[in-house]
């Protein structure tokens, strides 16, 4: 934690000088139906011995790390080996900021460039980007992006987006104009494309979705005529799964917190995005690249950077112009060192175990499945009458589970939604097993 000391006396100042009155006038610029969207936080100012015992009240109140976690919706409990933890720790990393002079930052170009093509080869596309804040921002981009390319202020986008994501691109296209149609899911989870509007720039899927649901690709890039189709999908997954280049995706994006990333109470996270070699110049973000000097020495530069946004604002290709290059490299860490065979059996795990929870929650007399379609490590059931009662029981006994009610955003009644990944071990489950069937 960083204390700056900022008395009322250090602000009248710094007002003066830039020839302001007061902060309210400060942020004058800002459009009041933009100020009226948001709350302040409530911060009072105090001294630095306070505002640390604050913190820590704050940070007491959070027992995820004495609990088991069953947590999903888009932040997972991976396990983080200590070789991604160790080399992220070094000086030369660990201060690293972004590359303004590219030929004096070499270590950390490398590092993007790797990156990138670790993205390329999971997803299957041709060029990613050097990382973004998070998996909702990089959707949320990619969405502009398909405007820009297509030329329609009118997306369609599954309501089986994570209920974060889905509210991140709500606040950016309201603030673009950009209209959303919903697309609905049917019993097995699957988002319904039959009714499509014509004037559209996208077409936005998550896959695995909010439900665990791993969507078919298959045929609906031919289905969405001159759209573009984006695809948002859990990295890890893409260690089993056909990757979404295959089904003619036109921009992959994910949240690469499942690649060698904490939990870190809900961050910080790390956006991917890939896209076609075609599209480089719309696309958001950084990019770097390979290259031989005169000397056949090889090097790498800054490819493709969005500086624009300093001087061309809201017409820029991009306002997210820095890249999560810790995090990223992070998961470049991560990647490299598991392999392709690595990821497989990470992946495999996780598959394996969600199945075996779910099996044996479902052999329980009044549960089921909320959904018929597959599932990759999330699943989403359904218990008629005792969802709250099973919840508080889990809840009880130090295991962490999502509320009821963060399903009701779906129109789901009396259910819970369970992620399983490669750390639950077989007594959890068991225990979580013999807890819900006690609940009557």
């Amino acid at each position: 934690m960083r204390y700056i000391p900022n008395t009322m006396q250090d602000q009248q100042e710094m007002l003066a000088s830039i020839g302001v009155s007061d902060l309210e006038a400060l942020f004058r610029d800002i459009p009041q139906e933009i100020r009226a969207r948001f709350r302040p936080i409530g911060l009072e100012p105090q001294s630095e011995m306070e505002v640390a015992e604050t913190v820590r009240s704050m940070a007491d109140r959070n027992e995820a790390a004495a609990r088991v976690s069953f947590l999903g919706g888009g932040i997972y409990d991976h396990y983080v080996p200590s070789i991604v933890t160790h080399l992220l720790s070094r000086s030369e990393f660990y201060t690293a900021y972004t590359p303004y002079q590219p030929e004096i930052s070499q270590g950390t170009l490398t590092a993007m460039f790797e990156f990138q093509t670790l993205v390329c080869e999971l997803t299957g596309m041709e060029i990613a980007n050097a990382s973004m804040y998070d998996g909702s921002t990089a959707l949320a981009e990619a969405v502009l992006m398909a405007v820009r390319l297509r030329k329609q202020s009118r997306i369609a986008v599954a309501a089986s987006l994570f209920t974060q994501v889905t509210r991140v691109l709500e606040t950016y296209c309201w603030a673009a104009d950009i209209e959303i149609v919903e697309l609905p899911y049917d019993e097995r989870g699957y988002t319904i494309l039959e009714d499509l509007p014509a004037d559209i720039s996208a077409v936005a899927l998550q896959t695995p979705n909010a439900f665990g649901i791993v969507e078919p690709l298959s045929g609906i890039k031919e289905r969405i005529g001159d759209a573009l189709l984006i695809v948002s999908a859990n990295p890890l997954s893409l260690a089993l799964l056909e990757p979404p280049a295959s089904f003619g995706a036109d921009i992959v994006v994910a949240e690469g917190q499942p690649l060698g990333l904490s939990m870190g109470f809900g961050g910080p996270l790390l956006g991917l995005f890939a896209t076609r070699k075609a599209y480089m110049r719309q696309m958001p973000g950084r990019m770097a690249g390979r290259t031989i000097d005169a000397e056949a020495n090889v090097g790498y530069t800054m490819a493709a950077q969005t500086r624009e946004q300093h001087i061309r604002r809201e017409r820029a290709t991009s306002n997210i112009c820095t890249n999560a290059a810790l995090c990223a490299l992070a998961a470049t860490i991560y990647m490299a060192s598991a392999g392709a065979q690595g990821l497989r059996h990470v992946a495999a795990l996780n598959l394996a175990r969600a199945h075996h929870l779910a099996d044996r929650l479902t052999a329980l007399d009044g549960f089921d499945l909320a959904f018929g379609g597959g599932f990759f490590n999330e699943f989403v059931l359904r218990i008629p009458g005792r969802a709250e009662a099973v919840h508080s029981a889990l809840e009880g006994a130090g295991f962490l589970v999502e509320t009821p009610s963060a399903l009701r955003a779906y129109g789901l009644e009396d259910c819970l939604r369970f992620a399983v990944t490669e750390k639950r071990t077989q007594e959890e489950m068991d225990r979580v097993e013999e807890i819900v069937g006690g609940v009557r």
